[in-house]
C-alpha cells in the first residue's frame, strides 16, 4: 500500500504497533455492507461503470460468505479490516477492485463501520434490558405483598414489598434503556463520504448511502465526521450507568443470598460449589456482574483519555477506540443476560424477608406518624418518644407491638390501644399508599403500567 511514498517497508516493529486486524475484523460485516453502498452509489452517480460496480458488489458479496464460513483471516501486512477486504477482493475480481475506494479514505470508512458496530451494540443493550425489565415486573407483580425489611444504611429502616424493591431496580433499567436510545438517536448520522477530512470532489451522493445503511441522514461536517467518536463514548457512558445499576442489584442479591440474611435462594444454574466446601453455593454470577461494572467502567475511562487531547482530525490514537467499546459491550450482553437470569428463576423467601421485618423496629415511624396524626403531637416530640419506646422493646427483645400499653403510656400517657394497628408491618406498607409508595395497591399499579409499556400481557 505504501510503495509510491516509501523506499522501505516498515520494521518488525512498526508492523506489529501499526496492524489493527486482530480486533477490528469484528467490523467485517459493517465493512462490506458499507463497500456494497458506496459502490452502488458511485454506479448510480455514473462514477464506476454498472459492469464494474457490479463486479465489485458480486465479489463483496462472496467475501462475505468466506468471513461467514471460515472467518477473517489475520495478515498483519494488511493492517485492518479494510485493507484486508480490499485486498481479498483484489484476488477476486481483479484491478476492478481499485475502482471501489473512489471518493473515500479509511477515515470515513472505519467512522462508519464503528458507528454501524455501536448502533448494534447499543440495539443489543435495549433488548437485553427489556429481558431483564420483564424479569423484574413479572416477580414484582407475583410479590406485591410480600413484606421485607426497607434498608438505609443498610440498617432496617420502615418496611417495604419486595415487589415495590423489585420495581425501583425495573425504574433504574428505564432511565438505562433511555441512555441507550438518546445515544442511538445521536449517531444516526453516516459519515461515509466525507473521504480523508475535507469531503471529495466526485459528485457522490451522500444522502443515497445514508439510507442504504440505515442512517436518518449524513454528517454535515467532514472535518468533525472522522475526527468524532462521540457516538463510542455515548455508548460506554450509558453502559458504564447501566452497569452501575446491575452491580447493585447483584449486590443485593449476593448480601440476600448469604446465610444470614436468607432471603433468596438463587438458580443452581447462575451458582458454583467450593473446590474444598461441600455445603458452599457461592453467588459467582453476581460477583461477576458486580466485578464486570468495574470494567466497563475501565473502558469508558480508557476510551475518554485517548480522545482528550486529539486534535481534528484523524490520528491513529483512534485505531485504540475500539477495544474498549468491543469489551464493554461484551461484558455487558455476559451481566444483562445473567441478572434476567437470576431475577427470574431465583426463590424468594418471603418468610424470612417478613420475619426480619419484623424483628428490625421497622414500625417506629409508623408510632412517631401514628402521635402526630392522633395525639396532635409536633413529629420531633413524636420522635423522641418514638425513641424511647424502641430503646425499651430493644432492652426486652420484642417488637414494638409486643409492649404492653401501660409501658407505652409510662413513655407517654397520650398513647391508647388504638395504636396497635398502626405497629404491624401489614398496616405499615398498607400505609404507604401515596403515589409511587410501597402499599400493595401502588404496587401493583406500577406494576401494570411497566407490563402496558413493555407490551406484556394481562
Amino acid at each position: 500500500m505504501w510503495g509510491g511514498r516509501f523506499a522501505a517497508g516498515p520494521s518488525a516493529i512498526m508492523r506489529e504497533i501499526n496492524a489493527s486486524i486482530p480486533f477490528d475484523k469484528a467490523l467485517w460485516r459493517q465493512d462490506i455492507a458499507g463497500s456494497r453502498a458506496h459502490v452502488a452509489m458511485l454506479a448510480a452517480q455514473g462514477i464506476v461503470t454498472p459492469d464494474d460496480a457490479a463486479t465489485i458488489d458480486e465479489g463483496l458479496a462472496r467475501i462475505a460468505e468466506e468471513y461467514e464460513r471460515d472467518g477473517v483471516p489475520e495478515d498483519w501486512d494488511l493492517e485492518d479490516i479494510h485493507m484486508t477486504v480490499e485486498s481479498r477482493l483484489s484476488e477476486l475480481v481483479g484491478p476492478v477492485a481499485g475502482r471501489l475506494h473512489t471518493a473515500r479514505s479509511r477515515n470515513d470508512q472505519v467512522a462508519t463501520d464503528f458507528r454501524l458496530w455501536v448502533r448494534e451494540a447499543s440495539l443489543r443493550a435495549e433488548a437485553g434490558l427489556e429481558a431483564l425489565q420483564r424479569a423484574l415486573v413479572t416477580r414484582a407483580g407475583e410479590h406485591a405483598d410480600s413484606i421485607m425489611p426497607g434498608f438505609t444504611h443498610l440498617q432496617t429502616a420502615q418496611p417495604v414489598t419486595l415487589g415495590h424493591h423489585l420495581m425501583a431496580s425495573y425504574e433504574m433499567t428505564k432511565r438505562d434503556r433511555s441512555r441507550f436510545s438518546d445515544a442511538r438517536a445521536r449517531m444516526d448520522e453516516c459519515p461515509l463520504g466525507s473521504a480523508a477530512l475535507a469531503g471529495t470532489g466526485f459528485p457522490i451522493d451522500r444522502e443515497a448511502t445514508a439510507r442504504a445503511l440505515g442512517f436518518a441522514e449524513p454528517t454535515r461536517n467532514s472535518l468533525d465526521a472522522v475526527s468524532d467518536r462521540d457516538f463510542a463514548m455515548d455508548y460506554l457512558q450509558a453502559a458504564s450507568q447501566c452497569a452501575i445499576h446491575l452491580s447493585r442489584l447483584a449486590e443485593e442479591l449476593i448480601l440476600w443470598a448469604s446465610q444470614p440474611f436468607g432471603f433468596v435462594r438463587l438458580p443452581d444454574t447462575l451458582s458454583t460449589g467450593s473446590s474444598i466446601m461441600p455445603q458452599k453455593k457461592n453467588p459467582d454470577a453476581a460477583e461477576l456482574v458486580r466485578g464486570h461494572a468495574g470494567r466497563i467502567i475501565g473502558c469508558a475511562t480508557s476510551l475518554m483519555i485517548t480522545m482528550k487531547g486529539l486534535p481534528l482530525a484523524y490520528s491513529k490514537d483512534m485505531q485504540d477506540d475500539k477495544p474498549p467499546v468491543f469489551e464493554a459491550a461484551g461484558l455487558l450482553d455476559l451481566c444483562l443476560a445473567a441478572t434476567a437470569g437470576m431475577i427470574a428463576d431465583s426463590e424468594f423467601r418471603t418468610d424470612r424477608m417478613r420475619q426480619a421485618a419484623e424483628m428490625g423496629f421497622a414500625t417506629a415511624t409508623d408510632l412517631a406518624d401514628w402521635l402526630v396524626r392522633e395525639a396532635d403531637i409536633p413529629f420531633r416530640e413524636a420522635h423522641h418518644i418514638t425513641g424511647a419506646a424502641v430503646k425499651l422493646a430493644e432492652s426486652r427483645n420484642v417488637a414494638l407491638d409486643a409492649l404492653p400499653l401501660q409501658d407505652l403510656q409510662a413513655i407517654d400517657a397520650r398513647i391508647d390501644d388504638r395504636v396497635f394497628a398502626a405497629l404491624s408491618v401489614d398496616a405499615s406498607v398498607a400505609a404507604r399508599a401515596s403515589y409511587g409508595g410501597t402499599a400493595p395497591d401502588e404496587v401493583r399499579k406500577r406494576v401494570a403500567e411497566a407490563r402496558a409499556a413493555l407490551g406484556m400481557e394481562k
